[in-house]
């Protein structure tokens, strides 16, 4: 969403926000697949998004771009499903106590995989990562999505980084490699 011009729409009107949610739909549930990691769960909160995002409909500001506030919607909804998600485990896991869970084979397979270690990060650094890297945002564009200063997001993109650089194992940045570990010059 790198594009400045964003198509207009008229608060309330019907026939703009069938436009908006044909537009936006197919990003708005790429982006819940990537924080969630799972589609069907992903379709339903894209789904309460849409339904939020409608009956709020009439009192849209526009002076931000439509997509950005029905992303913040979104990611909104699908924080929350991640939170009773996890008040869901911990409950179980208090049922399990006494017992040893069993090992999983797929969370061992998926480990290594990048929606794995976004499904790791706090929902706003995933949220911030996939609205980068995956739409093209601006942290502009990231933060009137999220509701935070593009301080904020400049803050949640690079800890992300190191997140997902430490759990995927990837090489330190270039910069890091240019240090001579003896004398802590540069080369």
């Amino acid at each position: 969403m790198t594009d400045t011009t964003s198509p207009l729409y008229t608060p309330g009107s019907q026939e703009d926000f069938n436009r908006l949610y044909r537009d936006s739909h197919a990003r708005i549930l790429r982006t819940l697949v990537a924080v969630l990691g799972d589609v069907g769960t992903a379709e339903d909160c894209v789904q309460d998004a849409f339904v939020k995002a409608y009956k709020a409909w009439p009192r849209w500001k526009p002076e931000a771009p439509a997509e950005a506030w029905l992303h913040r919607i979104a990611i909104r909804v699908a924080i929350s499903h991640r939170r009773r998600e996890k008040l869901r485990e911990a409950g179980a896991l208090i049922l399990r106590l006494g017992r040893s869970p069993s090992e999983d084979p797929a969370d061992e397979i998926a480990g290594q995989d990048l929606i794995a270690a976004l499904r790791r990060l706090p929902p706003d650094q995933a949220a911030a990562v996939v609205l980068r890297h995956h739409h093209g945002y601006s942290n502009r564009e990231i933060a009137t999505a999220l509701g935070a200063p593009e301080s904020t997001v400049a803050a949640r993109l690079a800890a992300a980084k190191r997140k997902l650089r430490d759990d995927l194992g990837a090489p330190p940045p270039l910069a890091d490699l240019d240090a001579n570990p003896i004398s802590g010059t540069s080369r």
